[in-house]
């Protein structure tokens, strides 16, 4: 094992430019910067996303021993939210299971953070801001387009994700080398952004894809728009690389719990490890979150679109095959 690191210094003094500009980026617009912690005893029930635990060997006083990893700072964010907090952010390392490769790594750089009172277009706007002050420090600059998930299914592909039955999205993907056992609908429409419509997205351009499926609602509200419920979420892209997922954040902790039970019964349909769910979050959903909208950003996804290189390797001072 080589003990050098896998990012030139370069890389690693772009990084340190790059968090102060994070920093002060939100200093002048009076967002509030938070530490939150890393282990709970709670975990991301998302079918999507594998979270790390581990076991604590001190006194706990009959609280569990196991903690897992955060993926992100969502949930003690939306707590300090409850909690009357205001606006905020966080800066800081996040754990994902199973992600390792050319793009991904299992412990990465997010910056996450919340808007009280702000619908998603001045989410969408300000994360916009952020990345194309990140592109100036490097002398770069970006055009921006904006299109819904809808219209850029019917314009590309010739369906309408929203009303086109399972045989239609399949027979879209006809032709992707993937073994299709088991995939759900979703899975077949991320399929299609993944490896028919995010590769041609231009590059040195950003891309904002808005108003997706209900069904892909997460922690996002679901309102109804020409007829079809959406969730009020919105991803995106600079070039073909994905940077931030932003939602219009759901308050209603009746509805959350329901979304988080179907979770973790689709992970006991699969046979999966099902993390406990976060039962601080729903109390403090409970309790009152206000109306905000909030965006989780991959600052290393960042760094490689402004290192223009495709390996996250890259940008990190160790990669998972060296730390």
């Amino acid at each position: 094992m080589s003990w050098q690191p896998t990012a030139s210094l370069d890389a690693l003094r772009l990084r340190a430019s790059l968090n102060r500009l994070v920093r002060e980026f939100f200093h002048a617009r009076h967002v509030l910067e938070v530490e939150t912690p890393m282990m709970s005893r709670a975990g991301n029930t998302d079918p999507n996303i594998a979270s790390f635990s581990l076991e604590f060997a001190g006194r706990t006083d009959g609280a569990p021993r196991t903690r897992w990893l955060r993926t992100s700072p969502e949930f003690p964010l939306k707590r300090l939210l409850a909690a009357g907090v205001g606006d905020c952010y966080e800066l800081g390392r996040v754990f994902r299971d199973g992600e390792a490769g050319g793009r991904h790594n299992p412990e990465f750089t997010m910056l996450e953070w919340y808007r009280v009172g702000w619908t998603l277009n001045p989410l969408i706007d300000e994360t916009v801001a952020l990345v194309q002050a990140a592109l100036a420090m490097i002398g770069r600059e970006a055009t921006v387009a904006r299109t819904s998930f809808r219209a850029l299914y019917v314009q590309r592909l010739g369906i309408d994700p929203m009303t086109a039955d399972l045989e239609t999205v399949r027979n879209a993907a006809a032709g992707i080398a993937i073994d299709g056992e088991g995939l759900t609908r979703d899975d077949w429409l991320d399929l299609l952004m993944t490896h028919r419509l995010q590769p041609d997205f231009a590059p040195g351009h950003i891309t904002v894809v808005h108003d997706y499926p209900a069904s892909q609602a997460a922690l996002a509200r679901v309102v109804e728009r020409d007829g079809v419920p959406v969730a009020e979420r919105f991803e995106l892209y600079l070039g073909a690389l994905e940077l931030a997922n932003g939602y219009h954040e759901l308050t209603d902790a009746r509805e959350q719990r329901g979304r988080f039970e179907r979770d973790v019964a689709v992970r006991q349909a699969r046979g999966d490890i099902a993390p406990p769910m976060d039962e601080a979050l729903l109390a403090a959903l409970e309790q009152g979150m206000p109306a905000c909208a909030g965006v989780a950003l991959g600052v290393d996804r960042l760094m490689m679109a402004m290192r223009d290189t495709p390996r996250i390797a890259d940008v990190l001072a160790f990669d998972f095959a060296r730390a």
